[in-house]
Parts: C-alpha cells; sequence; structure tokens
C-alpha cells in the first residue's frame, strides 16, 4: 500500500487548533522522542498509555498487563454463553525486576505489530509482537528477573544450559529461553530468579512462551531458525501459498476467541483478498421498469431537503444527513433524472461547506495537536466530543461520501475544497507513517492484524477496543474511495477499495454467524449476527434488539452492500432470525423496512409486496430515504453475477523483530 499524500509541494491542509484540555496528556506514556509526531488513538496497546495504563490488552495469544515494574501474562480461558464470549484476566505469569524502585512504564517505541514497553528505573524491557508466541523481557543492567504466578508450581527443569520448563498446577507448560548461560534459583514461596551469569553485564535476556499443548513436537522448538509467527483464521483464509515462502504448522496451535491461532514460519506473508468494484451506481444495474417509481419517490425525498432543518449539532447524525442526501443525486444520475441534481447540490454546499471553511456556528472540524486529530465540538452532549472517540470513523465516513458526491457533481467545488477534502479523509487513512509532513497518526482506525477498523478511541477499557457497526466501517473506505474516483486519484482508490474488501472479509470471519461453521457454539446459535466486537469480547446483550442489530450491519446501504451479503444463505438465516421481532409491539416501520430490504437479496418480489404494506419512512430524520430502498430492491431484480479478481497487500512480519531477532525462531 502507497500513502495517500497529496503532490510533495502541497502543503497538507491544517483545520483551526482547539484550545482543548480534556485530552489524556500522552507524554505520561509516550517517550519523549514520539511526542513530536502524531500518536494513534486506536492502537492495540491503548489501555498502557491512559489513565494508570494497567489495564490488560489481548496482544494474540496472551491477554497482557503491565503494573509498576512488573508485567503479568495470561493464556486464554474464555467463558461461553448464548448472550456472550469474554476472557478473563488471570495472571499466570508476573515478570518483575530485583532493581531500581517502582515506576509505571513507557512506550519507547511501536509499530503496526509490535510495542516496547520500559521500565526506566528498574531497566526492565518488554518487547511485545503481535502473533508471537513469544515474550522477550531483557533487563539492560546487572541485576536479576523474578517470575512468579497466581497458581501452584508443579516442577521446574533445566534442560540445557539455554532452555528451562516451568509447570503449574493448571496444567500449563511454559517454556523460557534465555540469550546467554544464565543463573537462576527456585525458591521456597514459588519464584524463579534468573540472573547474569559473569560480570561481564551483559544485557539480561528471556523469551518465555505458552506450550500450547503436551504435544512433545512443538516443545521439540529450540528456540532457533526460521522466524515463527502465529495466523489467525482470516489470515489463514487470505494466506497466498505460492508467494512469498512460508510454510503453515497446521499442528502447532494456540487457542484464541478469535478462532485458532495457526503457527506459520516465513519473514513475509502475501494476503490476497477478493477485490472490491468500487462504484458510484449499482453493479448491477436497475430495472428499467422501476425507473418511474423511483423518480416519484426522490420528488418527495428532494423537495424536502432544507438545510435549515437539520436541527443536531451532533456530528454524527449531521453527516449522517448529508450522506443520505448525497444518495439521493447519485440514484437521480443512476435513473436519467438528471433535473434534481442540482437541488441535492445546493443541499450538500450548504450542509458541508460550512464545516470546511469553518463557519458553522454550532459544530466544527478543530485539530487538536497533543496527539494529532481532528476533533468536533458537540453541543448535543454539552462538552467537547473527542473526534478520536466512538463513532469517530463512522462519522468520517459520512462526511467524505458527501464530499466525494459533491466534487463529482460540481468539480470547480471539489478542486476548491481538495485540501480540506484530503484533511478530513488523512485523518482515519494516512499511510505516511513518521513523515514529518503528517499531521495524522496511521490508519487511525484498521487494525493491520486483525484486517478490520475499531472505533472506541482514547477510552481504555477492560475488554479491549471495540466495532459497532461493520456496514458504517466498510462505508469508510468505500466513501475515501469514491473520493479517488473524484479526484481522479488512483492511489487512493486502490488503497480505499483494499481496505474496504479487508473490512468485509472481516465482517464475513467475525460478525456473521453462520449455523454452518464447523464450531457452532452456543453463542453462535442463540446468534446471526454479533452486536459489539471487542478485542477480548464477544457481545449480544449490550442494548440492541435484533432488528436494530441488523440495521447496525447493514447500513448504510450502498452499492458495495451486495459485497459484504454475498453469503445468499446466510442472508436467509439473518432474515429468519429477525423476523419474529417484527411482530411486537412498538417495533418502528424502519426496521421492517430494513429487514425487507435484507430479504430482496434472496427474495425480491416477496420483499417488494411486504414493504407496499408499510408506511413510508420520515422524509427528515430517517437514516434512509425511499428512494435508495426502492433504488436496492430494483437492482436486485435481473441481476448478473460478476467477476471478482483479488486484490494483493503484504505483511512484513520480519518488521518487527526485536533486537534479538536470532531468538524469533522456531
Amino acid at each position: 500500500m502507497a500513502n495517500t499524500r497529496q503532490l510533495d509541494d502541497e502543503q497538507p491542509f491544517l483545520f483551526p487548533l482547539t484550545n482543548s484540555k480534556v485530552f489524556p496528556d500522552p507524554s505520561k506514556f509516550f517517550s519523549e522522542n514520539l511526542l513530536s509526531s502524531p500518536l494513534p488513538t486506536n492502537s492495540f496497546f491503548q489501555n498502557f498509555v491512559l489513565n494508570d495504563g494497567n489495564i490488560q490488552e489481548y496482544i494474540h495469544p496472551y491477554l497482557i498487563k503491565p503494573s509498576d515494574s512488573s508485567v503479568s501474562l495470561c493464556y486464554l480461558s474464555h467463558y461461553v454463553s448464548s448472550h456472550s464470549m469474554h476472557q478473563v484476566f488471570t495472571p499466570d505469569l508476573t515478570i518483575s525486576s530485583s532493581t531500581g524502585s517502582q515506576s509505571r512504564h513507557v512506550i519507547s517505541s511501536f509499530s503496526d505489530l509490535s510495542v516496547t514497553l520500559e521500565f526506566l528505573s528498574s531497566n526492565l524491557t518488554f518487547f511485545l509482537v503481535r502473533g508471537s508466541p513469544y515474550v522477550t523481557v531483557s533487563l539492560s543492567q546487572y541485576g536479576s528477573l523474578s517470575i512468579t504466578s497466581i497458581h501452584s508450581i508443579s516442577s521446574f527443569s533445566s534442560n540445557g544450559l539455554l532452555k528451562y520448563v516451568l509447570t503449574l498446577e493448571n496444567g500449563q507448560k511454559w517454556l523460557i529461553y534465555t540469550f546467554s548461560p544464565t543463573k537462576f534459583s527456585f525458591s521456597r514461596d514459588m519464584e524463579i530468579t534468573f540472573s547474569n551469569n559473569s560480570s561481564d553485564r551483559v544485557p539480561l535476556m528471556l523469551r518465555i512462551a505458552v506450550l500450547s499443548d503436551s504435544s512433545s513436537e512443538n516443545e521439540a522448538k529450540k528456540g532457533l531458525g526460521n522466524l515463527l509467527m502465529l495466523a489467525h483464521p482470516l489470515h489463514l483464509q487470505l494466506l497466498s501459498k505460492d508467494e512469498g515462502n512460508v510454510s503453515v504448522l497446521k499442528h502447532f496451535k494456540y487457542r484464541s476467541i478469535d478462532g485458532d491461532l495457526v503457527g506459520v514460519v516465513g519473514h513475509s506473508w502475501l494476503l490476497e483478498a477478493k477485490h472490491v468494484p468500487v462504484t458510484w451506481h449499482s453493479t448491477r444495474g436497475v430495472n428499467q421498469d422501476s425507473y418511474d417509481e423511483i423518480k416519484h419517490a426522490l420528488c418527495r425525498d428532494v423537495a424536502a431537503l432544507c438545510s435549515s432543518k437539520i436541527a443536531t449539532t451532533s456530528s454524527y447524525y449531521y453527516g449522517k444527513s448529508i450522506a443520505r442526501a448525497a444518495r439521493l443525486a447519485l440514484i437521480a444520475e443512476e435513473v436519467g433524472f438528471c433535473d434534481l441534481i442540482s437541488l441535492v447540490k445546493k443541499f450538500l454546499k450548504e450542509t458541508i461547506q460550512p464545516w470546511l471553511d469553518g463557519t458553522f456556528k454550532r459544530n466544527g472540524f478543530f485539530y487538536e495537536k497533543q496527539w494529532g486529530g481532528l476533533i468536533t465540538q458537540d453541543a448535543d452532549y454539552n462538552e467537547e466530543v473527542f473526534g478520536y472517540y466512538n463513532n469517530h470513523i463512522s462519522l468520517l465516513g459520512y462526511f467524505v461520501y458527501g464530499i466525494a458526491v459533491l466534487a463529482r457533481i460540481d468539480p470547480n467545488w471539489g478542486n476548491k475544497y481538495r485540501s480540506e477534502a484530503y484533511s478530513v479523509m488523512e485523518d482515519f487513512m494516512n499511510l505516511g507513517g513518521k513523515d514529518l509532513k503528517s499531521k495524522y497518526t496511521r490508519l487511525r482506525c484498521f487494525d493491520l492484524f486483525m484486517l478490520h477498523s475499531w472505533d472506541l478511541g482514547l477510552q481504555d477499557c477492560d475488554d479491549g477496543r471495540n466495532q459497532l457497526s461493520s456496514g458504517e466501517a466498510v462505508n469508510v473506505y468505500y466513501s475515501a474511495a469514491l473520493m479517488g474516483l473524484a479526484y481522479n486519484d488512483a492511489n487512493l482508490v486502490a488503497i480505499g477499495s483494499t481496505l474496504a474488501s479487508l473490512e468485509i472479509h472481516a465482517a464475513k470471519m467475525w460478525r456473521h454467524l453462520k449455523m454452518d461453521d464447523k464450531k457452532c457454539d452456543d453463542f453462535t446459535k442463540e446468534n446471526r449476527l454479533m452486536e459489539i466486537l471487542w478485542s477480548s469480547k464477544r457481545s449480544s446483550v449490550y442494548r440492541f434488539s435484533k432488528e436494530i442489530r441488523l440495521s447496525l450491519h447493514f447500513l448504510p446501504i450502498l452499492p458495495i452492500t451486495e459485497f459484504l451479503y454475498s453469503n445468499v444463505g446466510f442472508v436467509k438465516e439473518v432474515v429468519e432470525w429477525t423476523m419474529p421481532c417484527l411482530n411486537k409491539d412498538g417495533v418502528e416501520e424502519i426496521w421492517k423496512w430494513l429487514v425487507c430490504e435484507m430479504e430482496g437479496i434472496y427474495d425480491n418480489e416477496a420483499a417488494l409486496k411486504k414493504i407496499m404494506e408499510l408506511d413510508l419512512p420520515s422524509s427528515h430524520n430517517s437514516p434512509i430515504s425511499l428512494s435508495n430502498l426502492l433504488w436496492w430492491l430494483h437492482s436486485r431484480r435481473g441481476h448478473r453475477d460478476h467477476h471478482q479478481d483479488s486484490c494483493k497487500f503484504a505483511i512484513n512480519v520480519g518488521s518487527v523483530i526485536v533486537p534479538v531477532d536470532s531468538m524469533l525462531k522456531t
């Protein structure tokens, strides 16, 4: 993937600075050399840099919890019921130092797949790598490291000079490797101590891994050889076996809430995802017999557009109103009703332009320089709403969609506001890394290990980060790709479509719960759609009923939606799972509309018949329009299959090797 940066001689646009003092101070946990660049606000180590920094994070395959001058590891033990799947943290091992005073950690370096924690007063450093079966710890000065456990220690033995085996009463077996000959002791209070074996002040380094099972074949690994990492189920689905010179160790497995993690040997992986076409209009074409019906709906919906009637100051709901209107322009274009487009263009200018030029009095985009990103000031909550918090990526996706459509139908306006448009987009889709020109962190919400986005932001949580709406996550990158089309930026189109494709793959893997899955546990039997996906929890009891949960994953309805729901058999399962809820008292008509829209994927005639019996959606506050609902159903009829190519991207796992790279090998 390449950078989305504009022309090198073009300075990136910067929105007005905010004087907010409510954000957590990043200097508390980030080393000074990192503070000059934008910092991540949805990182896999987010809990380590907020408040006291002592809440666990799931860094596959371990839950890892820092405390004062120590780090505790927990290997997966999760609870499954019909309503949730969650991990409970237990300090299976705690590693600490005998030197220095108690102190909190500092992040001294990080990448997409790794983070380094330093306890400066204890001269203690932890190298944490996502998907690595090893945790590496280093003591930079002469001293000792101690290992304790909440469990009783059944046995501890040395297997040669550089390898040790620790067995706990809960059945876990941990392997400990040292970089050089080391002294060790085992005290009666169940504490194991390692110290330097010489007076030459060579740093003491340990590499620790749980043995995933009792297989002697797996235990025979010597800690030396080619690079070994763990792949989750989506990695394995997309991993190219023909390129990259990788070997999959099918019997080398670790348990995970995301499914089995399987060993892969190889310094770089090539992942191939099906290409998702990025189009302004339906990929199947709208049934021409329905044009008059859709045009009638367009007249109704466009006539109701009035920028002064948008009462909300919430940037999220304001953005949804913009995107809802932008859809009308594209539908009108597709069915040949171009006379209405000028009215939509007027509405989009009135609603988008004030946000970009700073004249929108009730809200606006501001730049927060401590972390480096956009925020909005939201009077609906009587306080600033942090652009780094919930719905951040979703709300920007709606704005980018509206900007892309307006730039398409009014190229002169698009050219005038090009820098502002790119600045909004780059807040969540910058690939510049630590580029000094960059004002935004790298891929703010997209997780290059899990291959989907998170939308929690600067909040710490026992269950890690979360994602609520898979439909909105897909829309974010689809909208960015549309912006690329509007500005003739092939690079932006390629990046946006690739990330949208990965979001779709991830949603199908972890959000779509199919009864034909090989592992059909109690949670899957009860649910068809995941309510909230957390990094270490799965939930279906948060606050949403089945029909609302369906809308969270189905909306917004776009040309790309058909690729998110290309599995017709699964769609039928979802509709049948949701239908009984529609007969309950108090269920709003909008949810019935959406269930019928999804039914239209596999039974178009039945869906159209049911919709004719429902009340029309509101022209104002509804997140969907009648025009869009009809467009969707009539673009399902007489469809033809479309070929999908593969798009490729590489993860160079070698780039996350810690300094003692020879110990990262099998």
